[in-house]
């Protein structure tokens, strides 16, 4: 969080010391570690010579730098509360971009028989009665909200020795799972991104109920005047153009894609 904060205060500071357009994108943690973004910006960047700053916390973090009016839009994956923050009037036009799905990474030994549940819920159900280790990333992400449905729909309190939160993005709460052999929910993309470098192996994925859509919506102007809209919809123009999905398709990490551009499976 700190990082984040020195990053906004760098993003608001650097285009009034170097006479440089920035547009600055709050965002989640996910996108950040992929290196997806890194991809795009640069392409957006050669195409129209603004330059991208990002932001990258979690959904509920992303969704507040908005709501200040400290950023000029957000990419974000939290259906609920991105339609809530619209109807507030906090944003305008929110568009589709992409999606993943979550999945349920593990110890290789399994301790907790996740591996054998025939859904999510059950799994879920598997880990709180085993009382074995998960790593919540405990800090109102998209990643987070989605665990603690499913924590409630499993009709489980997480709670106790066994429910660790870190309150760190989820590049960072994958190391602390492998270090620590526990179970996480992660987004597949950067589980994708990290499997190199951990020993947790995917244990449960599938379902309707991980599928993972991303939006991305501008800052209200008529709340913060001082937002670059303009450049906010070029952004969005672009990273929702042929050219930007052509990007998110091809994006690939040991020829696996993170990310889909496709419409998203039904919400």
């Amino acid at each position: 969080m700190k990082k984040a904060l020195l990053l906004l205060l760098f993003c608001i500071l650097a285009p009034v010391a170097h006479g440089q357009s920035f547009l600055k994108l709050s965002t989640t943690t996910s996108t950040d570690n992929s290196g997806l973004l890194s991809v795009i910006n640069n392409a957006f960047t050669e195409q129209t010579g603004i330059r991208v700053a990002v932001i990258a916390v979690g959904t509920g973090q992303a969704l507040k730098l908005g709501a200040n009016g400290d950023v000029d839009l957000a990419l974000v994956h939290a259906p609920e509360a991105e339609i809530s923050f619209i109807e507030s009037g906090d944003f305008v036009d929110r568009r589709y971009v992409m999606f993943n799905d979550f999945v349920l990474v593990g110890p290789a030994n399994d301790p907790a028989q996740v591996s054998t549940a025939s859904s999510i819920i059950e799994a879920m159900q598997k880990i709180a009665a085993s009382g074995e280790r998960f790593i919540s990333r405990g800090d109102d992400s998209g990643t987070h909200k989605k665990e603690m449905q499913l924590w409630h729909k499993a009709g489980a309190e997480p709670a106790g020795r066994w429910y660790v939160q870190a309150g760190q993005g989820m590049g960072a709460v994958l190391k602390i799972g492998d270090e620590m052999q526990g179970y996480v929910l992660t987004d597949r993309g950067t589980q994708i991104a990290f499997s190199n470098n951990m020993s947790l192996q995917l244990l449960f994925e599938g379902g309707a109920e991980l599928s993972n859509p991303y939006h991305i919506m501008a800052v209200n102007p008529a709340r913060h005047p001082h937002v670059d809209r303009a450049s906010a919809g070029l952004y969005m123009d672009f990273i929702t153009s042929d050219a930007g999905r052509e990007l998110i398709d091809s994006f690939t990490i040991d020829g696996q894609p993170l990310f889909f551009a496709k419409p998203v499976p039904a919400e």
